[in-house]
């Protein structure tokens, strides 16, 4: 006979299931809250800045050198061999401070023939004017006797037609000394003339013949002038701020021997950023940085060519310089664009251009939190910038590096 047997009981199984079942439930509930949950940041790695509303200044910074308003280039006159150097930059001179001295045989040599030359035409010149004169001395002579003889001529011809009144002389007589009389006239009269001639070729040629010896004079002066070139002179007055060369080296004509500055005298270099030059103007408000003092100034001219991304602009330097002060110096010079008023700004952020809108990371009231805002910028300057949308005063931003947080709209400050 068949027994019945009771059914199993299945409450253990259920319980394992149950279980199971809230596990999972209670895993999924955790992994959602920790998706959910913000991104953490070190409160100590942010840079957090309020947004405020006032005076606006905008400058622009740029680095640069001190350099004299006002420097001597010494150039090389004609090639030699430096013998000399009697000085060493940083030295006072004066005008006629000799800095270097040079050695050249050939070009002593060129100023010896061009002297010769110039002594040679000289007395060639006083040989040619004692011809001429001597010429001149004989035609007058010649002209003098004819003068003479005409005279002698012509009373004797007037002696002979008182005797041809009187029937004393014959017609022959009176004919030859008629004819004798003109000859002399015409003889005298081409001599004059001839004497004319020489008179005014001796002007002449003496003029010819000074100008050539001018001309052989002033080619001997430049000679010379070479000559004495190589006793090189500072030629103005200052401070030697460089002198490149050394004993035995050979200067070709207009290489750069040395340079001469005014101590004292000098102004601010920058290189201004291209992108950042646009709104520099002559004779804005600039302020220099010597790292020993501040030097104020103005801006004195804006290079109209770009160079490797930058402009060059000169700052004229107002009132005493501070101690250190001196040429090739390293400055930081920052140049006041303009001053506004009830501007609505906040530091400049790393990656905040000029008019541009970017995403920036708004401190909660409690700064716990920092969600992202859309934010349009205006002007800026070197270390702040105009808000024109997306803040209001009073407003905490993180103006620090984000860029790790593209992707998310929400940071959790940690502290």
């Amino acid at each position: 006979m068949d027994i019945k047997r009771a059914a199993p009981k299945k409450t253990k199984r259920n319980i394992l299931i149950a279980g199971g079942v809230l596990g999972i439930v209670a895993t999924t509930v955790a992994l959602s809250n920790l998706e959910a949950r913000p991104q953490g940041v070190p409160r100590a790695e942010l840079w957090i800045d309020s947004v405020v509303r006032g005076p606006f200044v905008r400058n622009v910074r740029a680095p640069g050198t001190l350099v004299p308003e006002q420097m001597r280039y010494v150039a090389a006159v004609t090639a030699g061999r430096v013998e000399a150097r009697p000085l060493r930059p940083g030295s006072p001179v004066t005008k006629t401070t000799v800095i270097l001295e040079l050695s050249n045989p050939e070009v002593q040599l060129e100023n010896l023939n061009a002297q010769r030359n110039v002594t040679q035409a000289e007395q060639d010149l006083v040989t040619l004017r004692t011809s001429l004169e001597s010429n001149r001395l004989a035609q007058a002579s010649t002209v003098a006797q004819l003068t003479s003889a005409k005279g002698i001529a012509t009373r004797d011809y007037q002696v002979i037609l008182e005797l041809e009144k009187k029937n004393l002389t014959s017609p022959n007589e009176v004919q030859r000394a008629k004819e004798a009389s003109t000859e002399l006239d015409t003889r005298l009269d081409l001599e004059k003339k001839r004497l004319d001639v020489i008179t005014n070729a001796i002007s002449e040629q003496v003029a010819k013949a000074e100008a050539n010896l001018g001309r052989l004079k002033a080619i001997s002066q430049f000679q010379q002038d070479r000559v004495n070139s190589m006793k090189v002179l500072s030629g103005e007055d200052g401070v030697l701020q460089s002198l490149n060369w050394e004993l035995g080296q050979w200067v070709n004509p207009g290489q750069e021997l040395a340079r001469v500055a005014q101590p004292g005298k000098l102004k601010a270099v920058l290189r201004v950023p291209e992108t950042q030059v646009k709104d520099v103007v002559l004779g804005q408000k600039a302020s220099i940085d010597t790292r020993n003092g501040l030097i104020d100034g103005r801006v004195l001219r804006v290079d109209p060519i770009s160079q490797n991304g930058t402009v060059t602009v000169e700052v004229s330097l107002e009132g005493e310089l501070p101690r250190g002060a001196r040429a090739d110096l390293s400055v930081d010079g920052t140049i006041e664009l303009e001053r506004l008023d009830n501007v609505l700004f906040v530091a400049r952020p790393a990656y905040g251009q000029p008019e541009s809108t970017v995403g920036l990371f708004k401190v909660s009231a409690d700064g716990k939190t920092a969600e992202r805002m859309s934010v349009k910028l205006g002007r800026a300057s070197v270390s702040t910038i105009e808000v024109q949308q997306g803040l209001q005063p009073g407003d905490s931003v993180i103006v620090s590096d984000m860029s790790r947080f593209d992707n998310v709209q929400k940071v959790r400050i940690q502290r």
